[in-house]
């Protein structure tokens, strides 16, 4: 092989194994079991809240004590929220409300800071049948 040729396989493969490296994890779709039941809320009880579930950028899943669900959509994505899957948040009520901020947290050593996301409404989800 001729040394201009190699080079610029040597060129093409050292890109290709950069652009995998450099690409971002496309997470795939879960499966979602949950419809809607009922109208949505503005606000949920902190000291309710038992367990969250991020489910993408724009989607968190709030899992109340007695198992009830509430499925808060962001208004706008949450650049990271799905690839992290926590985030923290402060109010000074006893609520959390659709007003309220979400900071994403990383995972590095000390949880650094990402992006900060308003909610949207809490809308009551069951199983579907």
């Amino acid at each position: 092989m001729s040394a201009p040729v190699f080079g610029s396989i040597a060129r093409i493969a050292a890109t290709a194994a950069l652009a995998c490296v450099v690409a971002p994890a496309v997470a795939k779709p879960r499966p979602d079991n949950f419809v809607p039941a009922g109208k949505p809320i503005d606000c949920l009880n902190i000291q309710s809240i038992q367990n969250t579930d991020v489910r993408d950028d724009r989607t968190i899943d709030f899992i109340m004590n007695g198992r009830k669900i509430y499925r808060n959509v962001l208004p706008h994505s949450c650049p990271s929220l799905g690839a992290e899957r926590r985030f923290m948040y402060k109010t000074s009520l006893s609520q959390l409300c659709s007003v309220d901020v979400i900071t994403v947290l990383y995972s590095s050593p000390d949880l650094m800071r990402g992006a900060s996301c308003g909610l949207g409404k809490f809308q009551p989800m069951v199983k579907a049948k």
